[in-house]
């Protein structure tokens, strides 16, 4: 039960019975016509803007195209009242009865209320995480990791059919470094001193990957070239990596579909083939750039390469996908990469990047327009960094990755759940702090404990109900007279819970998932607010003695633990019963 969906269908259908009456031109565009919550409770339940959007076009003042609007609505049941304000938004405010048939609905539909169909079943194919196979997963890896699983699992909810995917760059410079890395380690497992020359991985982590290798290949890599154990150790190393990474998103509770793999595209003929679709459509030419603005580097000089016409399609230059000495560029990969995923079908991308590639999106987007011919659009959610803290003080990197603080790290001092919710307290594109401290205190400035605890609560409100022998299951809550509940806190607490459908549509729209952890915040906000003033006025505690008020007031409680035990479900975070 979407209630802001159905007032808003009730909203267009009062203008269309306006066109009919000729208070209204024919053939107004009502896309922009919204309802929403007002900015301010005390002016109504929920606002629309149809008169403002529609002014223009119709050729009417406003105010007179919101009077009228209101007239119509006026005849609605469900509409209490409809109240012109400024120059022309129109405040509505529902019959209580409304409210309580959210309530029901939550209660009959459980951890499905709320679940859309806006996705109508389209294939959405969301990459995220994509860590080099080099070494353990670091903090900013965490963040992308639990921003991508969340924002799949809200896709998934509005009716999307979900891949998650991560590929894995198994080809280039960084995994012979890391297969030299590693050998460096199986020589000192072998007893020798490990020569970590500068430009060499030099964590711990490679220690067992050291091991592993003399227990399969004993001593016979010592005194062989290079060029003859490259290959094997890279293989060997990259393999044990795979694993480590695995075991990290493991711990986070992150489960990819689908794995693929840089050097399965490129040594499949995909960049071949790519780059032939887009020769075929006038889209790669041989050329020279212009030079690149501001101090040239030292070493550049203009040569012809192989270029894409990115520009065709918002990009700021044409790209190089294949270099004067005839090797790909980083770009070519990327380009059949994108043209597998497109050719397997997928009605959306979207790419879950750190930062720093920033400068990369716009060429992405240019070869998705022009691989999909326009079809396929493709979103580019930047990840931005995480800054650490402990005791106040900036948090100390891992011994064991050398250089930064791991996944691992945080998920051991922290705990799953945790992380997860924090890292989706803040846009995906702000910097967010993330202090080991505030996080596990138990306060109302901690946003995940003030929602665990409100769950919680609510799960001590039916563990007292079933001692006191009240019926308090979904069925008998749905049927009880909610009429009973009539205060004002209380119908604050179930437009809350009304708004958790339209949240639901806007997060996934967005692309944002961190929409859910404010929401869920303001819920629990509004459950405390309710409880606290229960310890005041007894009438609005949840358990009463008489058992007709209590079930109406437990349904209350119930219905707000579904919406937060769906939301939490879509962050991916289990919800506490109770708090230790």
């Amino acid at each position: 039960m979407n209630l802001f969906a159905d007032i808003r269908a009730a909203v267009l259908a009062a203008l269309d019975q306006m066109v009919a009456a000729g208070a209204l031109p024919a053939g107004l565009d009502m896309a922009n016509v919204t309802v929403e919550p007002p900015r301010d409770a005390a002016h109504g339940d929920m606002a629309t803007n149809a008169a403002m959007v529609l002014a223009k076009p119709a050729g009417k003042a406003p105010r007179a195209i919101a009077e009228t609007l209101a007239a119509q609505l006026g005849a609605d049941p469900r509409i209490a009242a409809a109240e012109v304000a400024g120059p022309g938004f129109l405040n509505m405010r529902l019959a209580p009865g409304l409210w309580h048939e959210v309530l029901r609905a939550a209660l009959r539909q459980g951890r499905d209320f709320g679940r859309s169909t806006i996705g109508q079943g389209q294939r959405v194919n969301v990459e995220f995480v994509s860590a080099n196979p080099t070494g353990p997963m670091h903090v900013g890896h965490t963040r992308g990791a639990v921003f991508g699983d969340a924002l799949a699992a809200l896709l998934d909810f509005a009716g999307h059919e979900v891949t998650r995917e991560y590929y894995i760059n198994d080809a280039g410079a960084q995994v012979d470094v890391l297969a030299r890395s590693a050998y460096e380690r199986y020589r000192e497992a072998c007893g020798l001193s490990p020569e970590i020359a500068e430009g060499l991985y030099p964590g711990d982590y490679l220690i067992p990957v050291g091991e592993a290798l003399k227990a399969k290949y004993g001593d016979s890599l010592l005194d062989r070239p290079e060029e003859e154990w490259l290959a094997e150790v890279r293989d060997f190393a990259i393999a044990r990596m795979m694993e480590m990474i695995r075991a990290d998103l493991a711990l986070l509770n992150v489960t990819m579909d689908v794995f693929s793999s840089e050097r399965g595209i490129t040594g499949s003929g995909r960049v071949e083939e790519a780059l032939a679709a887009l020769r075929g459509m006038g889209l790669i030419y041989e050329g020279v750039l212009e030079p690149p603005k501001g101090k040239l580097p030292e070493d550049w000089e203009p040569r012809e390469q192989t270029l894409f016409r990115s520009t065709l399609f918002g990009d700021d230059t044409d790209r190089p996908v294949r270099k004067s000495d005839g090797s790909w560029t980083y770009f070519a990969p990327d380009i059949a990469y994108h043209w597998d995923k497109v050719s397997r079908g997928f009605d959306q991308l979207i790419d879950v990047l750190g930062a720093d590639h920033g400068g990369y999106v716009k060429r992405l987007k240019a070869v998705v327009e022009a691989l999909s011919q326009g079809r396929v659009p493709l979103d580019v959610k930047l990840i931005q960094l995480v800054r650490l803290f402990k005791n106040g003080e900036p948090f100390k990197m891992s011994k064991r990755a050398g250089t930064f603080v791991t996944l691992r790290d945080v998920v051991e001092q922290a705990g799953a759940d945790v992380t997860r919710f924090v890292m989706l307290t803040r846009k995906n594109d702000a910097t967010l702090d993330f202090d080991f401290d505030k996080v596990l205190e138990q306060s109302k400035d901690n946003p995940v404990f003030y929602v665990q605890y409100a769950h919680a609560r609510i799960c001590s409100v039916l563990r007292k109900a079933a001692e006191a022998g009240i019926a308090a299951d979904d069925a008998t809550l749905a049927a009880a007279d909610l009429a009973r509940l009539d205060h004002a806190a209380e119908l604050a607490l179930a437009r809350k819970i009304a708004e958790w459908p339209r949240l639901v549509e806007i997060a996934a729209r967005g692309h944002e998932p961190h929409r859910v952890a404010f929401y869920l915040y303001e819920l629990a906000s509004e459950l405390h607010a309710l409880w606290n003033r229960g310890n005041e006025e007894a009438s609005l505690r949840f358990l009463q003695d008489d058992r007709a008020a209590a079930q109406a007031k437990i349904a209350l409680a119930r219905a707000t633990g579904v919406v937060i035990s769906a939301g939490l479900g879509i962050l991916g975070v289990t919800p506490a019963e109770e708090m230790r």
